[in-house]
């Protein structure tokens, strides 16, 4: 289906209406080629074509002294920028190792890429019809069939709405980070991604561009040595220009422009990984006091040898030459959790979803330990069946990491539970779902109220 050609007939990175060429990398532009910014500026190959509705940054004298003294938070490496490609025109024309699809969450070939599948043939659709889905920010990978690249990596772009801009954001730098870990997961060095779903699920460009560069900058910085080429392709002027005007402030290519860059930069680019810094996430659990660890107890001579064996299993010290895989086949995982759900419910009296959230008990006869474990084993299996993308992308509870202990923590965030904006019986299985790794040993929930401030 896919020719080679010696010049694949592109000028300044855009390509002809043929759609049966193949280009290689070495026929994309670079960005650290100097030689490539001229022919960028160009649509068609039209020199007399430009859009000065997007000002090149670097050119602006304003903001010259407010610069002095700060440093750059993504200062020039030229290892990195010599990774990075800008092109115009569809990814799988390209000869890489992966190409990105954006998609829905049931990998449906309607809402995938367009010309994506017909590029490809049949054998892509069948084989996503296989994979189960894709949650929102996540990647799966495929084989790529008829085009030139190697594997089709498979994502799952937010939907964008402005009082969800946090999670939008978040969710839409998963979506590039998952694609380059898959990439380097499969063995894979090279990948061409386009603008990830912005538009079918109206996410504004520009900002979609900053979370796009600067995700794929952070994650250069920590896995350069595992990926050779990254291309941003575009499918619009509009795009490639963004893309230009944009590129400087992350992948600087001179002194002059990291120092331009630094005055230019959003106030929020986000943290190590790109993602946007949410305030309640700046939490700090002050660490408890140091207590001293009390000394193993051995085990007494006249205990039976089964007996011996649970006191020794208690050992912190034995539990590292212990196997885990090993030890589970002691007692039937069934019966053995439902012993620890009675257990849990009898010492903690049971965990209450509406308590904590602040409504009171919400009515009903308590429930006995086999019926509370019943109702739980249903909600779960419930849960794991729904796609609760729209609850977690809320950001109502979340994983905190973990407190000084090492216990893991659950952060509630009061002000982002809007009922009016919330399925309740969801939320409740997105609940039980996240809680669900969890409740069987040691946890900590931080719950911040919806009146109490975020700055702690």
């Amino acid at each position: 289906m896919y020719r080679t050609v010696a010049t694949a007939t592109t000028m300044g990175g855009v390509p002809t209406d043929n759609v049966d060429f193949v280009v290689t990398l070495d026929q994309v532009p670079r960005w650290s080629d100097a030689e490539s910014r001229s022919s960028l500026e160009y649509e068609n190959g039209d020199p007399s074509f430009s859009n000065s509705f997007f000002p090149d940054p670097l050119k602006s004298p304003e903001e010259e002294s407010s610069r002095n003294g700060m440093v750059s938070r993504f200062p020039v490496d030229h290892e990195i920028n010599s990774k990075i490609y800008l092109w115009r025109g569809q990814p799988w024309n390209l000869e890489v190792d992966a190409v990105v699809n954006s998609t829905n969450e049931n990998l449906e070939e309607a809402h995938s890429s367009p010309g994506l599948h017909a590029a490809a043939g049949p054998g892509l659709a069948e084989e996503c019809a296989t994979l189960g889905g894709c949650r929102t920010g996540m990647a799966k990978v495929t084989n790529a069939y008829d085009l030139p690249a190697r594997r089709v990596i498979h994502t799952v772009g937010p939907k964008y709405a402005v009082k969800y801009h946090t999670a939008a954001e978040n969710a839409l730098s998963h979506c590039y980070r998952s694609c380059l870990e898959l990439l380097i997961e499969n063995g894979l060095r090279s990948i061409a991604m386009g603008c990830i779903y912005t538009e079918a699920k109206n996410y504004p460009r520009e900002p979609a561009a900053h979370v796009a560069i600067r995700t794929v900058r952070r994650l250069l910085e920590k896995q350069k040595d595992e990926i050779t080429a990254v291309v941003f392709c575009t499918g619009t002027s509009s795009d490639t220009e963004i893309y230009k005007r944009l590129l400087p402030l992350y992948f600087p290519r001179d002194k002059h422009e990291e120092e331009v860059a630094i005055s230019k930069l959003p106030v929020d680019v986000g943290d190590e990984n790109g993602e946007t810094i949410i305030d309640e996430r700046k939490i700090r659990i002050k660490p408890l006091p140091k207590k001293a660890n009390p000394k193993p107890s051995e085990a007494p001579d006249e205990l039976p040898v089964s007996d011996v064996g649970l006191v020794r299993r208690n050992s912190s010290y034995l539990d590292t030459y212990l196997d885990p895989a090993f030890m589970s086949l002691i007692k039937d995982p069934d019966q053995r959790r439902q012993e620890q759900w009675e257990k849990t419910s009898q010492a903690q009296g049971g965990w209450n979803c509406a308590k904590l959230l602040g409504f009171g008990d919400l009515g009903g006869p308590p429930l006995s330990a086999a019926e509370e474990y019943s109702l739980h084993s249903r909600y779960i299996s419930k849960a794991n069946s729904l796609n609760l993308s729209e609850i977690a992308e809320m950001k109502i509870v979340y994983r905190g990491g973990v407190d000084s202990e090492g216990r893991p923590v659950m952060v509630v965030v009061g002000a982002h539970f809007l009922l009016r904006c919330l399925e309740l019986e969801r939320f409740v299985l997105y609940v039980v779902k996240e809680f669900e790794p969890l409740i069987q040993k040691p946890y900590t929930i931080v719950y911040l109220h919806s009146a109490a401030s975020l700055q702690m």
